[in-house]
């Protein structure tokens, strides 16, 4: 029986990684759920019924595992992901590993291919935002040659965590109550209730991480060819994001075909009317396991262009439900 690993299981990502894998029918007893200096006693929900032990992560041993899931944060996987992956498949969802050419990126369904040049039991995922911009386009990509690509992203407070939500529904509670928000601006730089705030990540000579990675995850992905512009903020909402992505290729292409591409592939819903209401925003895509694409219309401005409006939950559908979409098929390979 296939035995998993999930590492930083009170995180939020954690916590829906193991809401995939109970919906899979993975029993309990096969799942570890670990996280670092843990003391004895503390147990995170597994579906309705049970419950795991979260085990001490300094001290475990890995040679019980078939695959390791690192969904903590890059801390933790620069400590422990390579002595997991001498004993087990790992996949990772940080950053930590990007620099390294033997460990690939993998977007499920896009580059699964890929999976097998890992020559060190390691690969790596991807930001959810990348995620949620290159999956909408997968066969786009894979029958075009794609010149350009400008993104315009919305995220969500929880791409900083449980930190960042509760400081985005303080804020916003404080503001009812007409209570002064003085130092309660620990996470934002900025007042983060009924504002947006156009810097997600540090800053990395003029752009953000967040913009930064979704240019430099992009080309890893794709090949380093293709232009990226990232314009990347924070919105007052605790979960989901939105883009609006402008696609430049090389050769013509139809924005009907594009819609026919789109309705087809898996784990994309097209919903695109030109009436009132006839799409789909943040507050609709909460717990689903979609990314949903409205506003779907040509590119004028360039030749060969096309752009859309896309909104998905980032938690399960841009890290969680990849990285268990990468474990089904790492363990296909191996069997």
């Amino acid at each position: 029986m296939t035995k998993v690993a999930v590492v930083g299981v009170m995180e939020s990502v954690g916590r829906e990684i193991l809401s995939f894998l109970e919906a899979d029918g993975i029993k309990a007893k096969d799942v570890f759920a670990l996280e670092p200096k843990c003391p004895l006693g503390n147990q995170v929900s597994y579906g309705e019924d049970d419950e795991l032990d979260v085990l001490n992560l300094d001290d475990f041993d890995f040679s019980k595992t078939d695959v390791a899931i690192f969904a903590g944060n890059a801390e933790t996987s620069k400590r422990f992901v390579k002595k997991a992956a001498q004993h087990a498949k790992v996949i990772d969802c940080t950053d930590t590993f990007f620099a390294e050419p033997d460990v690939p990126m993998i977007i499920a369904g896009l580059n699964d291919e890929q999976i097998a040049s890992a020559k060190h039991n390691i690969v790596s995922l991807p930001s959810a935002m990348v995620t949620q911009m290159l999956l909408p386009i997968e066969k786009v990509i894979k029958n075009n040659k794609i010149k350009r690509i400008v993104v315009s992203a919305y995220i969500s407070a929880s791409v900083y965590g449980k930190d960042g939500m509760d400081e985005l529904f303080n804020q916003t509670r404080k503001i009812f109550m007409n209570e002064t928000l003085v130092d309660d601006q620990q996470v934002f730089h900025k007042q983060i209730a009924f504002n947006v705030i156009p810097q997600v990540g540090e800053f990395i000579g003029e752009e953000t991480q967040c913009e930064w990675s979704m240019n430099a995850e992009t080309k890893k992905i794709l090949g380093g060819d293709i232009k990226v512009h990232a314009n990347c903020a924070i919105v007052p909402a605790f979960i989901g994001a939105a883009q609006f992505v402008n696609v430049e290729c090389e050769q013509d292409v139809d924005v009907d075909a594009v819609r026919g591409d789109m309705k087809s592939a898996k784990g994309i819903v097209v919903f695109d009317k030109n009436v009132e209401g006839g799409y789909v925003s943040l507050t609709d895509v909460q717990g689903e396991d979609e990314i949903y694409v409205s506003r779907l219309r040509q590119d004028a401005s360039v030749e060969n262009g096309f752009s859309f409006w896309s909104v998905a939950d980032n938690l399960r559908v841009g890290v969680a439900k990849n990285a268990f979409e990468v474990m089904k098929q790492i363990l296909a390979e191996k069997n």
